[in-house]
C-alpha cells in the first residue's frame, strides 16, 4: 500500500493523463454506438428476418480478438485515438441494438392496442409506450457495453491511443508491478463505478415502467 501511494504521488501526472484518455476513447465511443445502435435497434423491430441477420453477424464480429481487429483497423486508419474509438466503437454495437430490440419486442401486445385505441399513430406508440417500457433493457445494454468497452481500451496503448493500458504495459515491460496495479485498479475501479451508475439507472426507469405499465 505504501509503494502504491508513492508510485501515485510521484507520477500525478501520468496517472491523471492516462485516466483522462481513457474516459475520453471510451465516452466518444459509447456516445458514436448509441447514437448508432440504438436506431438500428428500434428499425430492427419491423423486420424479424432482418434482425437475425444483423444481429447474427454482430455477434460473429464481437467474437474476433480485439488484438486482431485493432491491427486491422491500425492498418487502415493508422496509430492513435481514432482506430482506438474505431474498434471500441464496433465492439459497443451489439448489446445496445440487441437490448433495444428485445426490450422492444419484449413490450405485450395489449399496451400496443391500448395506445392504438386511444388513436395513437405508429411513431406515438413508439415514443410514448414502448421505448419507455423498454428502457430499463436498453439502458442494461449500454451499461454492458461501457463495461466491456472500458475493460477493452486498455489495448488501446498498443497503437498509441494512451489510457489506463499505457501504465499497464509500461510496467510489464519495466517489471514495475506497482504501475501495473495502479492501472489495473483504476480501470477496475472505472468499470463498477460505472456499471454501478447504469444499475441505478436501470432501476429506476423499471420503477417508472411499472408505474406506467400500472397506470394503463
Amino acid at each position: 500500500m505504501p509503494g502504491l501511494l508513492e508510485f501515485l504521488q510521484g507520477n500525478q501526472a501520468f496517472v491523471l493523463s492516462s485516466l483522462h484518455q481513457h474516459v475520453m476513447i471510451c465516452l466518444t465511443a459509447i456516445s458514436i454506438g448509441f447514437v448508432i445502435a440504438f436506431p438500428v435497434g428500434v428499425l430492427l423491430t419491423r423486420n424479424k428476418k432482418a434482425a437475425r441477420i444483423v444481429l447474427g453477424i454482430f455477434g460473429v464480429v464481437n467474437t474476433i480478438p480485439s488484438l486482431v481487429l485493432l491491427g486491422v483497423v491500425m492498418i487502415v486508419l493508422g496509430l492513435g485515438f481514432r482506430p482506438a474509438v474505431t474498434v471500441l466503437f464496433i465492439y459497443s454495437l451489439l448489446p445496445i441494438m440487441r437490448n433495444t430490440y428485445t426490450g422492444i419486442m419484449d413490450v405485450p401486445p395489449k399496451y400496443i392496442k391500448v395506445a392504438t385505441g386511444m388513436g395513437m399513430s405508429r411513431l406515438q406508440t413508439l415514443i410514448k409506450v414502448q421505448i419507455p417500457l423498454a428502457l430499463p433493457a436498453i439502458i442494461t445494454g449500454v451499461r454492458l457495453s461501457t463495461v466491456y468497452v472500458i475493460s477493452w481500451a486498455t489495448l488501446s496503448s498498443f497503437i498509441g491511443a494512451g489510457g489506463l493500458g499505457d501504465l499497464i504495459w509500461s510496467g510489464l515491460q519495466s517489471f514495475n508491478f506497482t504501475m501495473v496495479m495502479v492501472g489495473a485498479f483504476m480501470a477496475t475501479l472505472l468499470a463498477l463505478a460505472s456499471g454501478f451508475i447504469f444499475s441505478l439507472a436501470e432501476k429506476a426507469s423499471a420503477r417508472h415502467a411499472q408505474g406506467g405499465r400500472g397506470n394503463k
